[in-house]
């Protein structure tokens, strides 16, 4: 089969599409992380406490403390990124 010259330049419009995207979304993400350290903690669902065993009672969420928040993963790349150029 023969390729045709319209044919050929697609692929190269597609890889350029995904890689404009996934720099869009990296960067929105670094974005969002360095505005927004914090997120909802996953164990608590941000509340801040956990039903104890026998469930009539709470207890503060051991992952947060209490607070319902945790550093972001991408902000501990960030972080590690910024103390590894200091030293």
């Amino acid at each position: 089969m023969t390729t045709l010259a319209a044919t050929a330049t697609t692929d190269t419009i597609h890889i350029a599409l995904i890689l404009t995207a996934l720099a869009v979304v990296t960067l929105g993400y670094g974005l969002l992380c360095w505005l927004y350290p914090f997120g909802h903690c996953r164990r608590c669902h941000g509340t801040g406490r956990r039903p104890s065993p026998l469930g009539k009672h709470f207890r503060l969420c051991r992952r947060c403390d209490g607070t319902g928040r945790t550093i972001r993963p991408g902000r501990h790349v960030l972080n590690y990124l910024r103390d590894k150029g200091t030293r």
